[in-house]
Formats: structure tokens, C-alpha cells, sequence
């Protein structure tokens, strides 16, 4: 009875919780302390398998978000009439994969120069190496979560997890009630995955929004930058 009681919490309210403190805590942060909203490069301490790893790092996991925002939010009423639920697990599971390998590549450098650097390790704060192992713990279940999903081929766990997710974010209840028979490591995959938006306010992620509300800014300002030289 208990363990029914944790799974609701968990995947029926949890993630309403993580969601409402990444927006309020984002809003408060860009508020208030604007001169923290950075990512601290640490470039200029040591280049060596910089360029690789954070290549390797934003390619694969930028294709790996927009990869389960669709996968995920997508109703099966829209793609059922051209893509069976079977297809799209082989494409999600394929894709995920080559991105997620790519994105593991990139992640395994960068933390291996975050933690093993001792230059860039003592300018590191707590958050930087917390997050960074955060997310390398989530991959790594991501990409565990594939021969799992090959277990049912028939697309019905990636329906269930849609399911949940689209609940979710359409405040329906009955969210929980979707994935209480799958395995483990999905369960684990979406807790972490809903605890990084929880944390999300508080660490240096939050420059995720400045990668994407510069280009907008630059392509619609109002006007031109004016230059001018000296006489």
C-alpha cells in the first residue's frame, strides 16, 4: 500500500512540483541575480578535449531533447494514420541511441576534465559537478532504457510513457496509472528527469535560455547596432 502511495507522489504530483519551481525559480533568478545567469567556461584554463567534448556534448543532447519532446508529446491520434506505434519505438530507439552515444562521448570528456583537471576542478563549484554527474547518470539510464524497450516491440511502453507525459502536462489525472507495470529503470529515467528541472533554477543550466533567446532577440531587434570610427 505504501508503494502505491510513493508511485502516485512520484509520477502523479512530483513532477507538478519540479515544474512549478523551474519556472518560478527561473523567473526569480533572472529577477534578482542576473550577473550568476552564466555557464563559467573553462576554456581559457586548459582547451585540451574542450572543443570535442562540448560538441559532441550540445549536438547530442539538443537532438536528444527535441527528440523526446516530440516522441513524447506527440498524440498517437496524430502520426497513427502514417507511422504505427511499432515504428516510431524503432525510430525512437535508433535515434536515441546514435544521440545518446554521441552526447555519452561528449559528456565522458567533459567530465573527466571537471573532475580529474586539477587546474579546472578548484574553480569548479559543488553545482557544476553535481549537475554534470546528474545528467551523465541520466543518460546512462536513457540508454539503458533501449533493451528494454526492444523487450516489447509491439510500441506499448513508449504509449504508456506518452501517455504519462501528455497527462502531465495537460493536468489530467490517472498520469501514474499508465507506467505502474514498467520496468525500473523508466521509473528512475523520469524521476531524475523531472529532478533536474527541480534543480534547474539553481545551477548553471539556466543559460540554456540564453542560448535561445539571443538569436531571437538578434533576428527581431527593432534596429541595427550603429558603429562608428574614430576621425
Amino acid at each position: 500500500m505504501a508503494l502505491d502511495y510513493i508511485h502516485e507522489f512520484l509520477f502523479g504530483y512530483y513532477p507538478y512540483i519540479c515544474l512549478a519551481v523551474f519556472i518560478i525559480g527561473s523567473a526569480l533568478r533572472y529577477d534578482r541575480d542576473q550577473y550568476s545567469w552564466k555557464a563559467d567556461s573553462s576554456q581559457l584554463l586548459r582547451k585540451k578535449g574542450m572543443g570535442l567534448g562540448s560538441n559532441l556534448f550540445h549536438i547530442g543532447i539538443i537532438l536528444l531533447f527535441f527528440g523526446h519532446l516530440v516522441g513524447l508529446l506527440m498524440p498517437h491520434a496524430v502520426y497513427h494514420h502514417f507511422m504505427t506505434a511499432e515504428a516510431k519505438q524503432l525510430i525512437a530507439m535508433v535515434a536515441g541511441g546514435i544521440f545518446g552515444t554521441i552526447c555519452f562521448i561528449g559528456m565522458t570528456i567533459l567530465l573527466k576534465r571537471r573532475l580529474f583537471d586539477e587546474r579546472i576542478r578548484a574553480t569548479s563549484k559543488p553545482s557544476d559537478i553535481m549537475i554534470l554527474v546528474l545528467l551523465y547518470i541520466q543518460l546512462i539510464l536513457g540508454l539503458i532504457t533501449i533493451p528494454f524497450s526492444a523487450q516489447h516491440p509491439d510500441g506499448s511502453s513508449m504509449i504508456a510513457l506518452a501517455n504519462w507525459a501528455q497527462y502531465i502536462v495537460t493536468f489530467r489525472s490517472g498520469a501514474a496509472d499508465f507506467i505502474v507495470n514498467e520496468a525500473l529503470v523508466f521509473k528512475l529515467h523520469l524521476v531524475l528527469g523531472t529532478t533536474i528541472f527541480l534543480i534547474f533554477p539553481f545551477t548553471r543550466l539556466v543559460h540554456i535560455f540564453s542560448g535561445v533567446s539571443a538569436p531571437l532577440k538578434y533576428l527581431f531587434r527593432s534596429g541595427y547596432q550603429i558603429v562608428r570610427k574614430r576621425g
